[in-house]
């Protein structure tokens, strides 16, 4: 029997089954038994974005044997009380935050979003959407560009194409992308409007609450001109995984304050000489922003103790079986 092997891209993933494309076509792809056996956790797993090695049978289908090398990995603490990192996409160059005008407007998920783009190794950029909708669109933007101090925002709107060259023009070509946000942001529309044509499904908001359908049901990566775009569905939840080397990138200016607090190991309670609290008590740092970070690090700390207790776990379990 002959069989060809071959490297391609995951473009599409179904629980482990995934479509795999190559310069030649698209293929179907499962993995073999033995990547099966010698994968240790989903990390091992391959993601939307990545680069496979496969082999292609006579029949057209395929089945990949080795994941090659990523360059970055998007990724978020599943749903629920297990601890599990769920892998969103690999290999992207650009992470467009997307937030819409009105309802969906929220710093305090902003924050949690960029907290976990620093930490790929991509850039991320805040895409504000449905820019049509509002009058004062400068006062958003300034809002949020405070809020995560150098990130470049782009107001857009898919319906009128503002904004839509200025964002295409940041992202060279050749580049790889996602699209985070909340459900009914207009992650779809602006996959379209940046292809210049329709290839993601769209829905309309609910007028009662502004609120969004869900519109993309999994995750696929679209192949526009000279961009690959990869559009996730909406996330309720976002649970960060790692972060907490990157807590700066997105709180700089607490940070700031902090280093100027008159004793280095400061908690920003009761201390005198406290520069945080005295900026809160001075209207110059929003309480708001203060308790999303001291929340975020919480997390964080929380989230490497639970992944330190199932590593060791694991561990014990491994060398039972071994014995």
């Amino acid at each position: 029997m002959n069989q060809t092997t071959t490297t391609g891209r995951v473009t599409a993933q179904f629980q482990h089954m995934y479509t795999v494309t190559t310069e030649n076509g698209t293929f179907t792809c499962s993995v073999t038994g033995k990547f099966r056996h010698e994968a240790e956790g989903e990390r091992d797993y391959p993601v939307i974005g990545d680069f496979v090695e496969f082999t292609v049978r006579e029949h057209g289908q395929g089945v990949i044997r080795r994941l090659l090398e990523r360059r970055t990995v998007l990724s978020r603490a599943a749903a629920g009380n297990e601890t599990r990192e769920q892998l969103i996409c690999a290999n992207v160059d650009y992470i467009l935050i997307t937030m819409a005008c009105g309802h969906d407007f929220n710093l305090r998920r902003l924050e949690r979003y960029s907290l976990a783009a620093w930490e790929t190794g991509a850039t991320p950029l805040i895409v504000l959407t449905k820019s049509d909708q509002v009058g004062d669109v400068g006062g958003l933007v300034s809002d949020l560009t405070l809020t995560v101090p150098g990130v470049d925002v782009f107001p857009v709107s898919s319906v009128t194409g503002n904004g839509i060259d200025a964002l295409r023009n940041a992202l060279p070509n050749g580049s790889t992308i996602v699209l985070v946000g909340s459900s009914g942001v207009g992650k779809s529309s602006l996959t379209n409007a940046l292809a210049g044509e329709t290839i993601a499904a769209t829905q309309d908001v609910r007028e009662s609450d502004e609120r969004g359908k869900h519109t993309t049901t999994h995750r696929a990566l679209f192949a526009l001109d000279g961009l690959f775009v990869i559009d996730t569905p909406g996330m309720r939840e976002f649970g960060l995984w790692d972060g907490g080397d990157h807590l700066d990138e997105t709180f700089r200016d607490i940070e700031a304050l902090a280093d100027t607090c008159r004793f280095r190991d400061c908690s920003h309670g009761n201390e005198p000489g406290c520069s945080v609290r005295h900026a809160i008590e001075a209207g110059t740092l929003d309480a708001k922003r203060y308790q999303s970070f001291v929340k975020l690090e919480r997390e964080l700390r929380y989230a490497e103790k639970r992944q330190a207790e199932a590593a060791r776990l694991a561990e014990k379990k491994k060398r039972k079986m071994k014995s």
